[in-house]
């Protein structure tokens, strides 16, 4: 019997993320290209600025609205003949509002570029906004929000939110909106909001896939190049300001047999220089199975299936803004554990807090993390809708184009003293607000007994 010859490794090639080419089109519109080869599914992603807290006062969700209205429908095409258009190109196409503006995201094979990104051009050009359809998305989002009334990690995320922020920051409520402020919301809104934020001069296009063959330049001047809008004045970015005093906030929800758990404050952004080792030692204390969290709290004590420590953007401004520094992230830790173990698990948690401060990381959770999140890129980055979604979030949150490659060497460079200080003051233990989704009739007593900040109750 002849077998194959057995395979051998090739040579290493060293690996970085992958450089954008940057443009603008005669409208304004700024463009950011990515060729990769073999990647026949070309994503594209489009940012807007569009941001939260430009909806006017009282229609909190118009953004959100705009953002779903946005495929139903334009001057050529109703909402069905648009959807079936989609679909003959293979093409995916959505978008979702957040704090920094609107995202409109396309995934289509490379064949069908042109037809799909016609389209795209088609609904930011003319967008239908018909009252039938957007009646029918106001529907529906009120009927989402009770769902997410109920469920305890949406509940949770909402009352952090609230805690954190003055009343009168938009980041201190939904992103989404409330029942109040969407039932109020109708054509003429999503219009006007559509018209006043919505434009080429302050859009950037994020093209990301296997461009062999295609005029691309040509194609983005017969399909967004035909966007017109007259240019925005630079709107002033407010600044971010949260009350981070430890303390415990429970969100009764009586006969619930677990405690869902957020944990949380606000820090640093990426424009900040701690940010690499924040990510780091944030990745030890909670970023994996292997995490101090998990370790303690479900290997040791089986409390829970998991917990995660996190930093997430919610808002950057360019670093030259005449704002000053507007950024910041939300620091958290996230779980659930059943209602009896909520007063040991808090217990053990702030425990972990504390020997993390007294004594540090040690150097092999520094390097694990630091193989594990550098060691992976690779292949997190193995697809066009990756990369692209990497690089509109640089756009949204004014990077440079080349930041996350500078990361990744950053990452590596970081020593465990640095993570360890980082992590350390991301997450002090007296600076901490907590909520508790959960029974308060059984957990609010043992919680208070903690000592880890007042205790409040809040109704559903």
């Amino acid at each position: 019997m002849q077998y194959h010859p057995q395979p051998a490794p090739g040579t290493a090639r060293p690996w970085a993320f992958p450089a954008p080419d940057r443009g603008a089109l005669p409208n304004g519109l700024t463009v950011l290209r990515c060729h990769r080869p073999g990647q026949q599914v070309v994503a594209v992603e489009i940012f807007l600025d569009a941001p939260l807290d430009a909806e006017p006062e009282g229609l909190d969700g118009v953004a959100t609205i705009m953002s779903r209205a946005l495929s139903e429908g334009t001057d050529k095409h109703t909402a069905e003949e648009f959807a079936a258009e989609l679909e003959r190109c293979g093409a995916t196409l959505d978008a979702h509002a957040d704090h920094p503006g609107v995202r409109v995201s396309l995934e289509v094979p490379a064949s069908r570029l042109a037809k799909a990104l016609g389209l795209v051009a088609e609904a930011l050009r003319a967008p239908a906004f018909a009252d039938s359809e957007i009646e029918r998305l106001v529907s529906n989002r009120l009927d989402e929000i009770p769902h997410e009334q109920a469920n305890p990690a949406r509940r949770a995320a909402k009352q952090l939110s609230k805690e954190l922020f003055p009343a009168t920051s938009r980041m201190s409520r939904p992103r989404q909106g409330t029942e109040e402020t969407v039932e109020r919301i109708d054509s003429a809104a999503v219009r006007a909001f559509f018209d006043a934020h919505v434009r080429p001069s302050t859009a950037t296009a994020v093209v990301v896939g296997d461009l062999t063959g295609i005029d691309l330049d040509a194609l983005l001047a017969d399909t967004l190049g035909d966007w017109s809008g007259e240019a925005a004045e630079p709107r002033p970015v407010p600044p971010i300001t949260a009350d981070d005093t430890g303390r415990v906030v429970i969100v009764d929800r009586p006969g619930a047999v677990q405690t869902q758990l957020l944990i949380g404050r606000i820090g640093a952004d990426r424009h900040d220089s701690v940010w690499p080792a924040q990510v780091l030692g944030t990745y030890c204390l909670g970023g994996t199975l292997t995490s101090r969290l998990d370790r303690v709290l479900r290997e040791e004590k089986g409390y829970t299936y998991g917990v995660r420590a996190f930093a997430q953007v919610l808002r950057s401004s360019a670093p030259d803004s005449a704002s000053g520094a507007t950024g910041a992230a939300m620091l958290a830790i996230s779980g659930s554990v059943d209602t009896e173990s909520t007063e040991p698990a808090l217990k053990d948690l702030w425990t972990v807090l504390r020997t993390l401060a007294a004594e540090g990381l040690t150097d092999e959770e520094r390097e694990t993390a630091v193989q594990n999140l550098v060691g992976v890129a690779p292949l997190k980055f193995e697809t066009a809708a990756s990369v692209a979604g990497t690089l509109a979030d640089q756009v949204e949150q004014h990077l440079p184009d080349d930041y996350q490659a500078q990361l990744y060497a950053r990452l590596a460079e970081t020593g465990t003293v640095e993570a360890t200080a980082a992590v350390v003051n991301a997450f002090p233990g007296d600076r901490l607000v907590t909520i508790l989704v959960g029974d308060a009739a059984r957990i609010e007593e043992p919680v208070r007994a903690l000592g880890i900040g007042d205790v409040s109750v809040v109704t559903g």
